[in-house]
């Protein structure tokens, strides 16, 4: 059986993506200083203006607007009559402090109370939390997003290159994958939208994109004569980032995971702490399967994680193999509550999530990256 699979992926210089660089860049200095700092950072950006607003807790005394200014700076942004500028753009900022409601559950958790000596902190929120892996790449993630986040990265690889020079930070890319009996077999449609400057020949781009960024990423075994190529189809694309569009925190979910390919508990990641288990439960839960598919027990794994908010526990450990399994199923969840500590304490400690680490997660997805600690692979 043939069927046709597809996922996309951002630059970070999409508008969504730059805010979710700028929270997540508010996040790491508040660690580099704090390693305890509770960080709900939410940013907004459009139209010349950025506001930083959500709830911070921290020892650490940070200059949010000189983080978000170098944020865009780092990201390319420089003209406020195509899309934003670094130097002249407003920058608000509503901060508050974390509801001390919410900080009695996360300080001590529901068990801890109860006397069941658990000696960990609550969950910060309730919520579901899902991870997945299978074996279609080197890195155990879907290839459409595995593609589609070459695709954009090679994008951002050529601007500041300067190996095509007229390109600006704002970009789309997106896959079609056909697959054979679930098997990945050829790569059918191509998509890719970049902001350029004004003056570029459509035709020039068009090739200089072709051959500089589709052929340099997607292996040649997976394109025939028949794989469609639609780049800038619109035509144009000046106009773009925060000027072009609105920019908000949170609004990649699928593009920051697996693409659609697998389930999603509907949390966002950037400008988290880990003591919001939307972040670091869907990070966990990302270790666990792609180590079940690593240690061979099986060729797809979907982990679901549940949480209550205040304890610690999870609620509910769910395994999906999808009939890919080389042992059943209750002996793999058996493992895997004998392995791992699913508290967020356990979690944090783990993953070593109190570190100014996640601006690196930022882009281009939180999966896949062989440095990330929720990447290693461990017999179990």
């Amino acid at each position: 059986m043939r069927k046709l699979f597809t996922s996309e992926s951002v630059t970070e210089g999409h508008p969504d993506k730059l805010c979710d660089f700028i929270s997540d860049s508010v996040l790491d200095a508040c660690f580099e200083k704090d390693p305890y700092s509770r960080v709900a950072c939410e940013t907004v950006a459009g139209k010349g203006q950025v506001l930083v607003t959500g709830e911070i807790t921290s020892k650490a005394d940070i200059d949010i607007e000189k983080i978000v200014r170098n944020a865009i700076k780092e990201v390319g942004y420089d003209n406020s009559e195509t899309d934003i500028d670094y130097r002249t753009c407003k920058v608000l900022i509503n901060i508050s402090k974390q509801s001390s409601d919410i900080a009695l559950g996360v300080d001590k958790s529901y068990e801890d109370k109860e006397g069941e000596s658990v000696n960990s902190e609550g969950a910060g929120d309730q919520g579901i939390m899902f991870g997945f892996a299978c074996n279609e790449t080197e890195e155990l993630m879907p290839l459409p997003i595995s593609l589609a986040h070459k695709l954009s990265r090679r994008l951002t690889e050529v601007r500041k290159s300067g190996e095509i020079s007229y390109l600006r930070p704002d970009g789309k890319t997106q896959v079609t994958v056909e697959y054979e009996d679930d098997k990945p077999v050829r790569v059918d449609t191509v998509v890719v939208s970049t902001q350029h400057l004004e003056n570029v020949d459509l035709e020039v781009l068009k090739k200089d994109i072709k051959e500089k960024v589709i052929k340099a990423v997607i292996p040649e075994k997976f394109l025939d004569e028949n794989t469609k190529y639609f780049i800038n189809p619109t035509g144009r694309f000046v106009i773009g980032g925060p000027l072009g569009d609105s920019g908000l925190t949170g609004r990649k979910i699928i593009v920051d995971t697996y693409g659609g390919y697998s389930r999603h508990g509907g949390g966002a990641f950037s400008g988290k702490d880990p003591s919001k288990v939307d972040r670091s439960a869907a990070y966990m839960a990302r270790f666990v399967a792609k180590n079940v598919v690593a240690n061979g027990y099986s060729d797809k794994c979907e982990i679901q994680f549940s949480y209550a908010i205040g304890v610690a526990k999870p609620v509910s450990v769910y395994i999906d193999t999808f009939g890919t399994a080389k042992i059943p199923e209750e002996e793999i969840i058996e493992k895997i509550n004998k392995t791992f500590d699913l508290t967020p304490r356990g979690i944090i400690d783990k993953l070593d999530l109190r570190k100014p680490i996640y601006r690196k997660t930022t882009n281009y997805g939180h999966f896949g990256k062989p440095d990330l600690s929720w990447e290693q692979i461990v017999k179990f």
